[in-house]
């Protein structure tokens, strides 16, 4: 199956075949062509392994030991972490019961966190959702579809303007309250007027 991957002529075959059965060696190369030998000449000189016999030569004990097949590199230990902040922390751990430095870092990265991720303000976005939904009514009725869908996106415009209402309501006692603290002694104005 080899020979006819490798697209062997027949005659490279048969020498193949016949080196094969006489237990001869196979070539390196096969410039086979004819019946005539390839004249050494005009191959670059290659050096001839050996001949080797069918059986397996087994060496002696002595020549196995002799060479570095037994030889095992020597142990070099590395400190792989950094031993002093272990040992600060192993100490943290038995005199606190806490694992301070894990703590700092994981408080770190919390505020971090949380300055990253600002809240988006309610009332944008309540104001976002209201004007979404008036453009999918818009697009509703203009395919002929708005009386299906008109009660259900009023519905929840007249929801989310009560919860704009509530959240504008706190936004001004809070800043009634924020005033009546800066000003000292001042006007205070009646929240009932």
């Amino acid at each position: 199956a080899m020979m006819e991957e490798s697209k062997v002529t027949r005659f490279q075959r048969r020498y193949l075949m016949d080196c094969v059965k006489r237990g001869d060696t196979l070539p390196l190369q096969c410039h086979l062509t004819s019946s005539k030998e390839p004249a050494p000449a005009f191959s670059p000189p290659v050096c001839q392994p050996s001949r080797l016999s069918a059986k397996p030569h087994l060496r002696p004990a002595k020549v196995c030991q002799a060479g570095d097949a037994y030889a095992r590199e020597k142990f070099k230990p590395r400190a792989r972490r950094d031993l002093e902040k272990e040992k600060q922390r192993l100490q943290n751990i038995l005199a606190t019961g806490k694992d301070v430095v894990e703590h700092k870092v994981k408080q770190t990265l919390v505020q971090t966190k949380e300055e990253e991720i600002l809240e988006p303000d309610r009332f944008e976005e309540l104001m976002n959702e209201v004007q979404e939904r008036k453009e999918f009514l818009a697009e509703m009725e203009a395919l002929g579809q708005g009386k299906k869908y008109q009660r259900i996106v009023l519905t929840e415009i007249s929801q989310k303007m009560r919860e704009m209402e509530i959240i504008d309501k706190k936004r001004s006692e809070e800043m009634r309250e924020i005033m009546t603290k800066d000003i000292p002694g001042g006007n205070k104005s009646d929240p009932h007027d």
